[in-house]
């Protein structure tokens, strides 16, 4: 991944601008993601932003129609074609036990699902062919596809900006803080199951 950040960050400005913009919109339509994720090409983004290379904004702006775009693109793809691809994929790269856990996720959680896909590393290739797979209606999608990529289009490259030189560890850490997020939002699920539990044993021994 070293080698892929050193040569993005030598390439010409508008170069990496449409970068920023087709390395997120490849990653759920063609699976790029499952090889190099996203954030790569808006981390780097952010980073010469910080250069004064590019615009801060239009790093934002690329990487949120990218997302947004190569998702909804990805939706479509699982919602006509999704089984027959998922069949032909090799399983070193889409093992069959995460397509189930992700369908059932999708099926539990809807647009909550897809929000939160877009923030695993693992899971923001699949999520929007099994949103189209799992029945999830297009409208519940899209909004869901804009509100993730947007969140995390910004944030990616806010923190390409802040961090400037340091982009090789925080792309590592990228990583980290992506699964201490779903692991923060599962603990929150898990305690507000919890609390209503006790409210309703609560309220069956008053009555």
């Amino acid at each position: 991944m070293d080698r892929v950040l050193n040569l993005l960050v030598t390439l010409p400005p508008a170069l990496v601008l449409s970068l920023v913009f087709l390395f997120p919109a490849l990653e759920a339509s063609t699976f790029l993601g499952l090889v190099v994720p996203g954030e790569v090409a808006v981390l780097v983004g952010g980073v010469l932003a910080h250069e004064g290379r590019l615009p801060l904004w239009a790093v934002m702006v690329a990487a949120i129609a990218g997302a947004a775009l190569g998702d909804q693109a990805g939706y479509l793809v699982g919602r006509r074609y999704g089984h027959r691809l998922l069949d032909r994929a090799p399983h070193r790269l889409v093992r069959p036990d995460d397509v189930r856990r992700g369908l059932a996720l999708i099926r539990r959680r809807g647009s909550f699902a897809v929000v939160l896909g877009r923030w695993v590393a693992a899971l923001r290739a699949l999520v929007p062919g099994l949103a189209g797979m799992s029945g999830m209606s297009r409208r519940a999608f899209t909004v869901a596809n804009v509100t993730g990529g947007a969140l995390w289009a910004v944030t990616v490259a806010v923190l390409g900006y802040v961090f400037g030189a340091s982009y090789r560890l925080l792309e590592r850490r990228l990583g980290w803080g992506g699964e201490a997020l779903l692991a923060l939002v599962v603990l929150l699920i898990l305690v507000r199951l919890i609390r209503a539990r006790r409210a309703r044993k609560a309220s069956a021994g008053l009555s």
